[in-house]
């Protein structure tokens, strides 16, 4: 997996395959990219500082720990 982030517009893009995407999907500030077979190839998360924040909040609270690496 490979990562960009921008800080210019706070979107971190997280590449999980190869290939450009063909569809994607977005739930709130989380956008799903899916190749042709339906395979996520890229998620991009949008006010990321912010989004990120949220979702590592959520998990703590589940009692998950999180090694950042």
């Amino acid at each position: 997996m490979r990562y960009k982030y921008d800080p210019e517009t706070d979107i971190l893009l997280l590449v999980l395959g190869r290939g450009k995407p063909d569809f994607g999907e977005q739930n709130e500030n989380i956008i799903t990219h899916y190749n042709k077979k339906g395979l996520p190839i890229e998620i991009e998360i949008l006010d990321a500082s912010k989004t990120v924040a949220k979702v590592v909040e959520a998990i703590k609270k589940k009692g998950v720990q999180i090694a950042i690496s």
